[in-house]
């Protein structure tokens, strides 16, 4: 039942995905038909983040009108904004030099174009689906003056690859530069196009492949990493089954030893170790609430990213713009009811009474920071007047989506989790009085826990984390999810493994306070991941100005926050699991 409801889930999150463009539903062409060519944003080259709308530069566009784009939800998100040339190309019909359009430019509008060819700026566009980029202009190093260092590429000449009625790749060169001279104004500019089609035997479903970085994603180090992650993994594995196999098997004895001895003798027994306070690990923890909202919304995005790797490598979302993003927010939204659910049982184990309140907090926690993230970094988009504000009809479509799939999915949830799983079943009774926590040395407090917990887990991922920054922030296509998967996997392993042996190291130390001590030590992973993007903004990208700082740390937090409450509810589960199991067996008063 639970594999059908899976591929149930992963049908509708692939059907969710929108179509690359309105126009290019099928990707295929009759002989002569129009071929649009789909202007996008304009942007310098070391702030990859930083776009603008290609309308932002005067530029002029052709005068062949199709029916309007139609972007999806991702698309809107990830500030896409295609904007249609207005070229006439026609599927196999090549083209000489055509005329495209023409402007007259002011003084205002050369020192725009002059700012965007010194800092570099390109502008990007599709075609059949296929990215293409080129640069706004070049700097003359024959110039005798910086005034005169700039010039304007008027001409477009497009090389399209085809087989049969298919287009498979898309190059494009920048030709005829013109003078950027502010003396001479209005400056008269004629924008040309030309097409030239050419037979591409690569096969379509392989026509994406030209895009991908191989050398980068495929490289030995990247395997090497794999395999070093998956040796620890076993290696942590390993040495946790064999400490604790050892350790409990000698503490299970000695409290068998122990009862015995009391049973003859009650002044020769002396408990210690972590059967001491077996009257207080199942007491309900502090901010029982927050707890609950906490590894329920973890578990919902552990199994959502689950689904999401899954749904990419099935579909090889990453071919289509923002398909991934647009699939992981209806995933999302499907998956709300895991939220409730999980935190709806633990909190009513604990005897908690207000869980409405608790499922509030559950619905609302990650989607509550996600949106104060994106309307802090937004008002900044504004301000710069960047592409990348959502648009406040996105705002309402996102709201909407809460409103009428997460919210009523997590109070579902929640029903279903405190009725069917809320009963507490715990091996032993708790004590009406707190038992005091005793004196021990600095490596057994709860703050050094947490702090070393996370080092890892952070070590099994450091390399590939390499790899997704790169991918993100440089604009490489990350293809390898099957890595993604494997990586994803042993992070999960080691972070239940290492919150086995804080939890036994803890109470061991005869301190109860186990709940939030576990769960804040996995989650500290995502501290180290966090102080990891500072050293990569610093010592790796170019990324400069103020738009560019605040994007970066605030969708970096936003992610890193993300793993906390992932990494931090499978740490809880994981303990929890073990704790039962250890006071299972041991026979108390």
């Amino acid at each position: 039942m639970l594999i059908r409801a899976a591929c149930a889930l992963l049908a509708l999150a692939l059907a969710a995905a929108p179509p690359a463009a309105a126009d290019e539903h099928s990707h295929r062409y009759k002989p002569e038909e129009d071929v649009i060519v789909w202007f996008n944003t304009v942007g310098p080259l070391a702030n990859k983040q930083e776009t603008y709308e290609f309308n932002q530069l005067p530029f002029c566009l052709g005068p062949k009108e199709v029916s309007h784009y139609h972007e999806s939800l991702g698309e809107a998100l990830l500030g896409l904004e295609l904007v249609n040339s207005g070229m006439d190309i026609k599927f196999g019909v090549n083209e000489t030099t055509k005329p495209l359009c023409s402007v007259s430019l002011d003084r205002k509008q050369i020192k725009l174009f002059s700012y965007a060819v010194n800092h570099h700026y390109f502008f990007s566009g599709y075609v059949d689906g296929l990215p293409f980029v080129g640069p706004v202009g070049k700097s003359d190093p024959n110039a005798t003056s910086v005034r005169m260092n700039w010039k304007l590429y008027t001409h477009h000449d497009f090389v399209i690859g085809m087989s049969r009625d298919q287009i498979i790749s898309v190059d494009l060169v920048e030709k005829s530069p013109i003078l950027l001279d502010s003396d001479v104004e209005p400056l008269k500019i004629d924008f040309t196009y030309s097409v030239s089609w050419r037979v591409d035997s690569t096969p379509f479903a392989d026509r994406f492949n030209r895009y991908l970085d191989s050398d980068f994603f495929e490289h030995k180090i990247h395997w090497f990493s794999i395999v070093n992650s998956f040796m620890m993994v076993i290696f942590l594995v390993g040495v946790v089954i064999l400490i604790l196999l050892r350790t409990l098997r000698r503490d299970f004895a000695r409290y068998h030893n122990e009862e015995r001895l009391l049973d003859m003798e009650p002044d020769l027994g002396d408990e210690y170790g972590w059967k001491l306070v077996h009257g207080d690990v199942f007491r309900a923890p502090p901010h029982l609430t927050m707890l609950s909202a906490f590894t329920g919304t973890g578990m919902q995005l552990v199994i959502m990213a689950f689904f999401v790797i899954l749904a990419t490598i099935a579909g090889n979302l990453y071919v289509e713009r923002a398909t991934v993003l647009t699939a992981s927010i209806f995933i999302y939204a499907l998956t709300s009811a895991i939220a409730g659910y999980y935190s709806g049982s633990l909190y009513t184990k604990y005897s908690g009474k207000r869980w409405v309140r608790t499922m509030f907090a559950s619905s609302l926690l990650w989607p509550g920071t996600v949106s104060l993230t994106a309307i802090a970094i937004n008002f900044v988009a504004i301000y710069y007047q960047t592409s990348r504000a959502i648009p406040f009809t996105t705002m309402l479509a996102i709201l909407s989506i809460w409103i009428f799939l997460v919210f009523p999915l997590t109070l579902l949830g929640a029903i279903v989790g405190r009725n069917w799983a809320g009963t507490p079943h715990f091996p032993c009774r708790v004590n009406p009085i707190p038992r005091p926590i005793p004196d021990k040395v600095w490596y057994a407090e709860p703050t050094f826990i947490i702090a070393v917990g996370g080092l890892l887990p952070f070590g099994a991922v450091f390399i590939e984390l390499f790899f997704v920054f790169s991918s993100f922030w440089e604009y490489k296509i990350y293809y390898v999810y099957g890595f993604m998967l494997l990586i994803y996997l042993i992070l999960l392993t080691v972070t239940a493994c290492v919150s086995i042996v804080a939890t036994y190291f803890l109470l061991n130390s005869e301190d109860h306070r186990w709940h939030w001590t576990v769960f804040l030590s996995s989650g500290s992973t995502a501290v180290y991941i966090f102080a990891y993007s500072i050293y990569y903004f610093l010592a790796v990208t170019r990324m400069f100005g103020f738009f560019q700082t605040v994007w970066y740390f605030g969708y970096t937090a936003l992610a890193c926050f993300t793993l906390f409450c992932m990494l931090g509810s499978i740490g809880y589960y994981t303990a929890d699991r073990f704790v039962r199991s250890i006071y299972s067996n041991v026979k108390v008063d």
